[in-house]
């Protein structure tokens, strides 16, 4: 008489070690594909700016080149989502890796032989947003529909740990490397990445998806996702709390950041080891998510958010680099917490058919002011003080925080059993993970 599998995990040749069932095909293809463009675009982030830097740009240079990334993305955002979830979600990720690929490379070339230009380094980084706008949706919506039942929590855990842990290499190396050979080859470090994770991700398979139905088009389709956005208090309170976090901790983060570093930390280097210390503690929030089920969602997933002010704070004074790097550190961990219980729930309410579609809804309130706040950073510093303008930043990330926890839903939505999830099943027969992807709202494993 054979033993029965332990639970969550299917049973494999002899001689080999098994593996949960929910790191099926799908899912391990999209971990892997995750870690390779993290690995270079945690690095392509510090090299873009110092990029700028290096080219004569100032801190509204460096601003304008952020908000050229971003611009795009918020205005691409709802038609990708749209498209995610009329075509195979796959070819639509591949196609932006391709985008991405090429914009990536173009500006390496440049930065390369010579000095850039800003409206050149800003074109490159648009392309670079318009590719992501249509991979983001795609992205979450593929991660979540490869995932069910109660492991989904812990599936996400586990991808977001895998993820965050390249980020973890990729700041750290990227900036490293930046200060050793310069930017110009850590972004064709980048374009390769690209290169590499949108062939990994053209073996993705959809056939576990049924076919959508014909819709009365793509304003039809969007009006049907906002229809399943606005209609859930929880989802569009959430969102605009991180519209105006992120735009702030996106102001800090590609604008202030550098500026700091290179006034008082010691240069690229060092920033790029507090972003990996960030990594590091989403790597270890990751690890805590594994084990630790909380029930009511949103509400420990939101209290868990009010660290990301102290970062904003940390550079503000500024703190000496051993602290800078222990506040990051703290900063991700709680952050991550959020994000593992924000997939959780999305994956939990939304069904998915309209998942990619909801996911576009929420990059796009995520991201609506970004592009705004880093090209009025300079600015704001100008007029406020770099110091000033971060406790700024900290002080609002409080408070839209707390607002955020006046919603009711957010303080009351529960962990609910499988059966009891809107999410329309898989069958036994896909290729994917059968029993049974991301993020925090505006975050996914980058294009």
């Amino acid at each position: 008489m054979t033993s029965a599998a332990a639970p969550g995990h299917r049973p494999g040749p002899p001689g080999r070690p098994r593996r949960p069932a929910w790191a099926g095909r799908n899912y391990s293809l999209l971990a892997a594909a995750a870690v390779v463009t993290n690995l270079g675009g945690n690095g392509a982030l510090i090299a873009a700016a110092f990029a700028v830097l290096g080219a004569g740009g100032d801190a509204g240079d460096v601003g304008l080149v952020a908000a050229a990334r971003t611009l795009p993305l918020v205005l691409f955002l709802l038609i990708g989502g749209a498209v995610a979830d009329r075509l195979p979600r796959h070819r639509v990720m591949v196609a932006a890796n391709t985008l991405n690929c090429l914009s990536q490379a173009a500006f390496a070339v440049l930065v390369l032989a010579g000095e850039p230009r800003l409206w050149q380094m800003m074109l490159l980084t648009a392309l670079g947003g318009t590719g992501q706008a249509f991979f983001n949706p795609a992205a979450e919506g593929m991660l979540m529909s490869s995932v069910r039942g109660e492991q989904a929590g812990r599936a996400f855990a586990v991808f977001r740990m895998a993820m965050q842990s390249a980020s973890v290499g990729g700041a750290a190396l990227g900036g490293a490397l930046v200060a050793a050979i310069g930017p110009g080859w850590v972004l064709a470090v980048d374009a390769a990445a690209f290169a590499v994770a949108g062939a990994l991700r053209s073996f993705l398979d959809v056939g576990h998806i049924a076919p959508r139905e014909p819709g009365g088009g793509l304003l039809a389709d969007l009006r049907e996702g906002w229809r399943e956005f606005a209609g859930r208090p929880w989802l569009w309170g959430i969102v605009a709390q991180f519209s105006v976090a992120n735009a702030l901790v996106g102001a800090a983060d590609a604008v202030y950041g550098p500026l700091v570093a290179e006034e008082h930390l010691g240069g690229a280097g060092p920033w790029g080891l507090a972003l990996g210390a960030f990594g590091a503690g989403t790597v270890a929030g990751a690890l805590v998510m594994t084990r630790y089920r909380p029930r009511r969602l949103l509400l420990v997933g939101t209290l868990c958010v009010f660290p990301l002010a102290l970062p904003s704070a940390a550079l503000a004074v500024p703190v000496p680099v051993g602290a800078l790097y222990a506040v990051m550190f703290l900063t991700g961990l709680s952050v991550e917490v959020f994000g593992v219980s924000w997939m959780t729930a999305l994956h939990q309410e939304i069904s998915e058919d309209k998942l990619s579609r909801v996911s576009a809804y929420d990059w796009f309130g995520s991201i609506a002011m970004l592009p705004l706040a880093t090209a009025l950073a300079g600015p704001a510093e100008s007029v406020l003080g770099r110091s000033n303008a971060l406790w700024g930043c900290a002080a609002l990330i409080v408070l839209v925080t707390g607002a955020v926890l006046c919603v009711p839903e957010v303080r009351e939505l529960r962990r609910r059993a499988p059966s009891q999830s809107p999410s329309v099943p898989l069958p036994a027969t896909t290729s994917g993970p059968v029993p049974g992807a991301v993020t925090a709202p505006g975050t996914a494993d980058g294009a």
